[in-house]
């Protein structure tokens, strides 16, 4: 049988299964079949539906069984050509007896109902009644309803996946997994919203092929073969119902199916995993429906012994299953002995004190209350840990240079639930967060409000929601972006790591930056530090870049650009402006994508000459006019970075070069968004589109 069974699997993947089943299914609705082949294929039916109820009470996840849609619709198929084939036989044979169409529908017409066709016809009503209004209709109503929910939800879900993407926390691959998760998901439950449907119709086609099998059999009876009509009807009405049955429990079992797959949660459990853990894991469930039993059979004339047994077993699995949980938290509570200091027991002598005792200054801390521990405890399930990992990974490759650790610590003067980001040992940001809720950022188009804490975004400033974690889906259906609390920290750390990265860049990382270039440049580094520019200069103008958010991933030619530009000057900031020219390719790019035309915002020619004019005067620091000029530039801008973000489009001001570190340095803080370009830092393939011009 095993081989038998492997052979038959085989067969399967070569892919002639389903083509072969096809024409088995032709081939019975077309050619007679004699009773033996309707044992046979009988036989395969009930299997088959065994088999697949069986898949998909065992299977984790819906997903796992992404091809039940297909395969429900083969066995469908297979039910219908059975109907066909049988029909023929009882009404060509029937007249010779019950065994005329097969062992197995003579069984069912006598074993199961007792060979009385009225009961068989109650039977065979409670079967169609309890597949078509209850399992049916019920499955249908849920595939159609997650069908929708799955659609409504796929945008939340995609933005859900690039904000994880953009904080880090997962890879390029990682992405496109879920994306393709995510899809598979709406497809199968689109599939399985018409799928449902072939049950419904199949139900539908069960109850009308028994009345023509009924009195198409009571007129070939008594019209072909002079039958009396009580015989006619005994005999027909057996044969009827006992194919009947015989298709309806396979049908049946299949509307379970159905309704099993289509009821699952999405968690990595089979459906008995989940009622052991859900259901029976609560004692006191068991206990209080222990003592309404005990109630029940103590009373008068009811069935005491089946009562009072059913209490005592009830009983116990709730006494067992409280003292399991007990033992389970007491072992969690035992903490590991401290060990002894000295053996002797006399006290420790006191060290003198060291450098070692002198606590150095984290580059990057983050200091969390005492409800978001649990979120650091990776023995708690916590994931913040993997994700400051991701999101160190992800802007060391972006930035160009190793991103320090993060040192995490308790801080019992912040509130339970704030946390608070620092760099060198001074915050620079915080925010509060809760452990058991999901957070649904508002990106500005939703169909709906949510019930929960409002906030804010703490990286971005977005309107958001905190919301009960079972409302996910239905944030993600309203248009929310929805993450988790790792998340919403993990996202506030990159966002203030890439602002303050500059402030993170050292000598150490420096060096370590242009040993790594040595291996493969070793005469550029060699005659360019220390021989023509010192460490601290390339410093300083490595730490100019990262603060206008210029990734320093192109070291070879940073370093080139100083060691051309260095003999003639050795100030950072012409330095630097320099660098960026050599730069502007990758800087424009970064800005704008791969777009050919460049929308830019200009400063009006009066205005640029007049903070020429002003900066050639030797104005420390800038330009020197009347406040009121430079608050309505600023304004200006705020205005026109506003409209480009709200059309798509980068916000980007064209300036003159030697205005454009003034400029750049005006609006970093004041106009968020605003990248300050200068003339020669656009590359010749770029076409440049003027929308606005800031004048006086």
């Amino acid at each position: 049988m095993s081989a038998l069974a492997s052979s038959i699997v085989q067969f399967t993947r070569s892919g002639f299964g389903i083509p072969l089943l096809l024409m088995v299914v032709m081939a019975m609705m077309v050619l007679p079949l004699p009773p033996l082949a309707l044992d046979i294929l009988f036989t395969f039916n009930i299997s088959l539906s065994i088999v697949i109820i069986l898949a998909v009470v065992y299977a984790r996840r819906p997903l796992d069984f992404a091809a039940f849609p297909t395969v429900l619709l083969a066995a469908t198929l297979l039910r219908l050509g059975l109907n066909v084939a049988s029909t023929r036989v009882v009404l060509i044979n029937g007249h010779t007896g019950p065994a005329s169409a097969g062992h197995v529908i003579e069984s069912f017409g006598n074993f199961v109902v007792g060979g009385n066709y009225a009961v068989g016809i109650v039977v065979f009503a409670i079967l169609v009644i309890i597949n078509f209004v209850v399992v049916t209709k019920g499955a249908g109503r849920i595939s159609e309803v997650s069908a929708r929910f799955t659609l409504d939800a796929m945008p939340g879900k995609q933005m859900a996946i690039d904000a994880d993407l953009n904080a880090g926390i997962i890879n390029q691959q990682e992405a496109t997994a879920r994306r393709q998760e995510i899809r598979e998901e709406a497809d199968f439950y689109g599939s399985m919203d018409g799928a449902s449907k072939f049950i419904r119709g199949d139900a539908v086609a069960g109850i009308l092929v028994v009345f023509i099998n009924i009195f198409g059999g009571l007129a070939i009876g008594t019209l072909q073969h002079d039958m009396s009509f009580t015989d006619a009807g005994r005999v027909y009405t057996l044969l009827t119902i006992g194919d009947g049955l015989v298709a309806q429990i396979p049908a049946l079992l299949l509307s379970v199916a159905v309704a099993i797959l289509v009821t699952r949660v999405s968690r990595s459990q089979d459906m008995s995993q989940q009622v052991a853990a859900q259901v029976l894991a609560q004692p006191k469930a068991l206990g209080v429906a222990a003592g309404i039993l005990a109630v029940m059979g103590l009373i008068p004339g009811m069935p005491n012994v089946a009562f009072l047994m059913m209490a005592a077993i009830c009983g116990t699995g709730a006494h067992f299953m409280t003292k399991h949980r007990a033992r389970v938290a007491a072992a969690k509570a035992v903490a590991p002995a401290a060990p002894v200091a000295h053996a002797g027991g006399a006290p420790p002598e006191m060290k003198e004190l060291s450098w070692d005792d002198v606590e150095q200054i984290d580059p990057i801390g983050l200091e969390v209350g005492y409800r978001i521990i649990s979120l650091v405890d990776r023995a708690q399930g916590g994931e913040l840990m993997g994700r400051i990992k991701g999101v160190r990974k992800k802007l060391s490759e972006e930035i160009g240079f190793l991103v320090q650790p993060v040192h995490i610590r308790d801080n019992l003067e912040l509130g339970p639930n704030a946390y608070r980001i620092t760099i060198h040992g001074a915050p620079v940001g915080e925010g509060e967060v809760y452990p058991d809720r999901d957070l649904a950022i508002n990106p500005g188009q939703v169909s709906g409000t949510l019930a929960g804490i409002a906030t804010k975004d703490p990286a971005f400033g977005l309107e958001a929601v905190w919301i009960e974690q079972g409302r996910r889906e239905q944030a993600q259906t309203l248009g929310y972006t929805v993450v988790d609390a790792s998340t919403v920290i993990a996202t506030h750390l990159s966002h203030l790591i890439q602002n303050h990265a500059h402030e993170l860049l050292g000598h150490e990382e420096v060096q370590q930056m242009l040993t790594r270039l040595a291996k493969s440049a070793p005469k550029l580094v060699e005659d360019l530090v220390p021989k023509t520019v010192s460490l601290s200069l390339v410093v300083k103008v490595l730490q100019s870049l990262l603060s206008e958010r210029v990734p320093i991933r192109n070291l070879r030619t940073i370093l080139e650009t100083i060691a051309e530009f260095s003999p003639r000057v050795q100030d950072p900031v012409a330095l630097t402006a320099s660098v960026r020219v050599a730069l502007g390719r990758s800087i424009v790019q970064n800005i704008a994508g791969l777009r050919q035309e460049l929308p830019v915002i200009t400063l009006d020619p009066t205005l640029e000459q007049l903070l020429q004019d002003s900066m050639l005067a030797g104005a420390e620091g800038g330009p020197g006019f009347e406040p009121g000029l430079a608050d309505r530039i600023h304004g200006a801008l705020l205005e026109s970075a506003r409209r480009q973000e709200m059309a798509g489009e980068p916000a980007v001001l064209l300036v003159a070069p030697k205005l454009r570190p003034w400029v750049a340095r005006l609006t970093r803080h004041t106009v968020p968004g605003l990248s300050v370009l200068a003339y020669n830092e656009v590359p010749e393939s770029r076409r440049i589109r003027v929308i606005a011009a800031v004048g006086r």
